[in-house]
């Protein structure tokens, strides 16, 4: 059998044995079990599953993402959600404030303006509809957006918010984690750039243990420059 964590490409195979069952990424041909794409190898009991290491964001119902204003139109705000598919956001999930029929809408969020919004709904044509409505979600001013792996989101995060903690701490920057891979930093320049650094070194590193220590080091080291 591969080793835990193992980086694997499609068509190696995994494991021999009927003891072993085949997880996500992975099939079955005989006795072996073969990745059916690029991933890191998980060993979950008996499972073996790939999680992939790259690849485009899927929307899913529940996610907090960032997303750009494309379109402006009479009733609503077409928005680029990082994905193959674009969001809808109504006047009514916009805001809680009575928007006038035929009023511009531009003055609430314009052009190539960013905000947090959570996904509401998918359809199964990938029709997205977001809201506006909840903790933490509103337009982003200033500050600077990066785009990371979705995949890798995650380790960001960390456990319970952990590892992004850290670096807000560490560089006194607010941070937004968009789950489809886009993230706010806004700061202090050296600050944002500090952040950026570190949030880099996570995406690339994702895949090893000890992080949270290595990042620890990494933010401790830096700033005291």
């Amino acid at each position: 059998m591969i080793e835990d964590k193992s980086i694997c490409v499609p068509g190696e195979v995994l494991a021999i044995g009927m003891d072993t069952l085949p997880g996500a990424g992975t099939y079955r041909e005989g006795e072996k079990i073969i990745a059916n794409r690029l991933g890191l190898a998980v060993i979950d009991g008996r499972t073996i599953k790939l999680v992939p290491l790259s690849g485009r964001y899927i929307p899913k119902t529940g996610d907090t993402i960032i997303c750009k204003v494309i379109d402006v139109g009479f009733n609503g705000w077409r928005l680029d959600t990082n994905s193959a598919y674009s969001a809808m956001m109504s006047m009514k999930d916009a805001t809680s404030e009575f928007i006038a029929r035929g009023a511009n809408l531009t003055q609430y969020y314009d052009l190539g303006d960013f905000i947090v919004c959570k996904i509401v709904n998918v359809t199964s044509q990938k029709l997205i509809d977001v809201t506006m409505k909840g903790p933490g979600l509103r337009k982003l001013d200033g500050g600077r957006i990066i785009e990371v792996d979705p995949n890798k989101v995650p380790r960001i995060i960390g456990k319970q918010g952990s590892m992004v903690v850290m670096i807000k701490d560490a560089t006194n920057c607010n941070i937004v984690v968009g789950q489809n891979g886009l993230i706010w930093i806004y700061g202090e320049p050296m600050n944002e750039l500090l952040a950026i650094q570190a949030i880099r070194k996570i995406e690339k590193e994702s895949h090893m243990s000890g992080l949270t220590e290595k990042i620890k080091e990494f933010l401790e080291k830096n700033r005291k420059k």
